[in-house]
């Protein structure tokens, strides 16, 4: 069993460091937004990342690798046929809409990014005598990328597409604040199984949890109800602080500035680590805290890339950031137990916690490379 339990540590750390280089944020998102002009036709446009579209429309002609407007511009056709492609729409009672593109392209940015901005008109006849409901198909750049996400906006109605879920159908008769209430709730949970950074900022917390320092040696914490304790005030910490940041900065109360937030947070994991490695803070609530006021400013950039819903911004605020607290409470109740099982023995005490803690502290110096 300790040969299993140690070859696992080994193998997550392994993972982590081979992850590393991957960067913590990276979204590939798009938007759609659609208004009726009447009961049957609604107008509105696609916004494309130029790197995703790229992918599907070889832009750069003339092969210097570099992407100019007017390499874009000439594949105007190609772009119109994708999303022709890429777009289904049909009426409550199954009848397809249709989808046009013809107006000329233009160009935009989210986060920095440039955006290809594809105007669309779409006309629903039937749902000028429904006027219920459509069933909206999205099925753009899956196969390139399975965390792509799209999110489609249709008369003030949020949905958030993804790979597991491509059809979303879109009710004008209902309010739909319990429907962008579970998607962003959905998206919350997600986006902290796939933010590294902030999942090894709370395992090496968690990792010195079940100890304690005594005669400049590890030892395991006795008593399951301090480590409870001791746990619970850490969680409690970063859970009110990042909720604080991340609901002011996605309401855009601060604005900080997204570089220097990065920067910060791959500062908090490195010294999280080195902290289990040479214990400099012993009580690390407050220090919790601080970082943590980091920590939602980078939820809040990707709950920013993601898009907030229109007519539910404070909803959708809450409903992620509650989505973040299940993620990171799945997190603390699979790892807790086994943290707690390891602690007294003297390879988790002497060899684990270090070794995991190091190679932490590794994957958090090339992070903060990167981010300078």
């Amino acid at each position: 069993m300790n040969a299993f339990v140690t070859a696992f540590f080994c193998n997550l750390c392994l993972f982590f460091m081979l992850q590393g280089t991957a960067q913590a944020h990276q979204l590939s998102t798009s938007y759609i937004n659609l208004n009726a002009i009447d009961d049957s036709h609604f107008t509105g446009s696609w916004q494309i990342n130029v790197a995703d579209l790229e992918q599907q429309v070889a832009f750069d002609l003339n092969q210097d690798g570099a992407i100019a407007w007017h390499e874009i511009s000439a594949k105007h056709s190609a772009i119109s046929d994708f999303v022709l492609t890429s777009l289904t729409v049909t009426s409550a009672d199954k009848q397809a809409c249709t989808l046009t593109s013809d107006a000329p392209l233009q160009l935009d940015s989210h986060f920095n990014q440039p955006y290809v901005v594809v105007q669309l008109q779409l006309s629903c006849p039937a749902l000028g005598t429904n006027h219920s409901a459509i069933a909206f198909h999205y099925q753009a750049f899956f196969d390139t990328d399975a965390n792509h996400k799209a999110i489609v906006t249709i008369n003030h109605q949020t949905r958030v597409m993804s790979k597991n879920n491509t059809l979303q159908t879109f009710d004008f008769t209902k309010s739909s604040y319990l429907t962008t209430f579970n998607q962003y709730v959905y998206q919350g949970v997600l986006h902290i199984w796939l933010g590294l950074d902030h999942i090894l900022f709370l395992i090496a917390l968690l990792l010195t949890c079940v100890l304690v320092k005594k005669s400049a040696k590890w030892q395991g914490v006795e008593s399951k109800v301090t480590i409870f304790k001791h746990t619970a005030w850490i969680v409690t910490a970063f859970t009110l602080a990042h909720s604080i940041t991340l609901t002011a900065t996605a309401m855009q109360l601060v604005t900080p500035n997204s570089r220097w937030v990065e920067l910060g947070i791959a500062i908090s994991v490195l010294f999280a680590a080195l902290n289990n490695i040479w214990p400099l803070v012993v009580r690390l609530g407050w220090v919790t805290f601080a970082f943590g006021l980091l920590h939602g400013m980078g939820f809040a950039g990707v709950l920013g890339e993601l898009g907030l819903s229109s007519d539910y911004q404070l909803l959708s605020v809450l409903a992620f950031n509650l989505g973040v607290e299940i993620g990171q409470l799945a997190i603390l109740a699979v790892t807790l137990p086994v943290l707690i099982w390891a602690r007294n023995y003297h390879w988790y005490q002497k060899w684990v916690m270090p070794a995991g803690s190091l190679a932490i502290a590794i994957i958090a110096v090339q992070w903060s490379i990167e981010r300078i």
